[in-house]
């Protein structure tokens, strides 16, 4: 394991883990707005599949935001597989597709989707699993599709300082197809680009060329 990944100095709020506190006074209170306001938009909150509702969706959407509280086991980092010579510097280690939800901080609506995930090791490659993990927890919560990806990539550079980046998401939004314009079909496709990828094109022709054809699948 990488010795810096166990300085706390080092270490970033998100592999720290901080339990977000709702005491149940608070809960009970909570669920009693979300029963005014379902009761308000129509929901009758008295036949046996409804009772519950308010209490289920505050703890579904607590849930779905635990990407605030970090993961205590993100980051795992080994010493590289590249000993040198100009392969190094081009040889990309390539995952997804890796699934995410999230919420949009605009709507408070789900987009998800996929996420692929390239870098070119330097001195530390990460367990494939904590790239899974880091998609996750910056999924997690109220955001944005373009900052989900600018802070994978920019975690994975901090971590690991690797010679590139890469991180390209696609993903549907709800807040597109049940509201406004109601565009059932469209998805949102963005990518980030760091170190070596931002200045060659073929890096990026080639970790495009194998996100797509494993969407594909």
């Amino acid at each position: 394991m990488s010795t810096r990944a166990l300085d706390p100095e080092e270490t970033t709020q998100w592999e720290q883990v901080s339990p977000r506190h709702v005491s149940p006074a608070q809960w009970k209170k909570f669920e009693g707005y979300a029963g005014e306001i379902f009761s308000a938009f129509g929901m009758k909150l008295d036949t046996p599949g409804t009772r519950e509702t308010p209490s289920r969706y505050l703890r579904a959407l607590y849930e779905a935001t635990s990407g605030y509280e970090g993961d205590p086991k993100l980051l795992t980092a080994f010493p590289t597989e590249c000993h040198g010579g100009p392969d190094c510097n081009i040889s990309q280690v390539i995952e997804g597709p890796i699934e995410f939800y999230s919420l949009c901080e605009h709507h408070a609506l789900p987009f998800y989707g996929h996420a692929y995930i390239g870098y070119i090791a330097h001195e530390e490659i990460i367990g494939i699993s904590k790239l899974t993990r880091l998609v996750r927890v910056f999924a997690r919560r109220f955001t944005v599709q373009e900052r989900v990806g600018v802070e994978i990539a920019d975690e994975l550079v901090r971590a690991l300082r690797p010679h590139g980046v890469a991180v390209h998401l696609n993903a549907m939004h709800l807040c597109t197809q049940m509201r406004g314009v109601r565009e059932s079909h469209s998805r949102t496709w963005t990518s980030y680009w760091r170190g070596n990828y931002e200045n060659d094109p073929h890096l990026r022709a080639e970790f495009l060329q194998t996100a797509r054809s494993r969407s594909d699948h």
